[in-house]
C-alpha cells in the first residue's frame, strides 16, 4: 500500500486566509464533494487531478475496506 498527500484545489475571493478557509469548510459541509486535487506521492511526484462525479459517487457508494487489498 502506498502513501499520498491528497490537497483539495479551490479557489475562493477572501479577506483572509481564515475566512478563504471558513468558505471552504461551508462548501465541504453544505454542497457537494471538490472534484479537483492535488495529489503528490511517496517519491513527492505531484499530479493535478479533476474527477468525474458520476464516477466518484459511484466508487464511493462502495465500502472499500473490506478490500483485502487495503490491508
Amino acid at each position: 500500500m502506498h502513501k499520498f498527500t491528497v490537497i483539495v484545489t479551490e479557489e475562493f475571493e477572501a479577506d483572509t486566509a481564515e475566512e478563504a478557509a471558513l468558505l471552504m469548510y461551508q462548501q465541504l459541509t453544505n454542497g457537494p464533494a471538490p472534484l479537483h486535487y492535488s495529489v503528490t506521492d511517496e517519491t513527492k511526484l505531484a499530479t493535478n487531478l479533476t474527477l468525474d462525479r458520476k464516477k466518484a459517487d459511484e466508487f464511493a457508494s462502495v465500502d472499500h475496506t473490506a478490500d483485502p487489498g487495503n490491508w
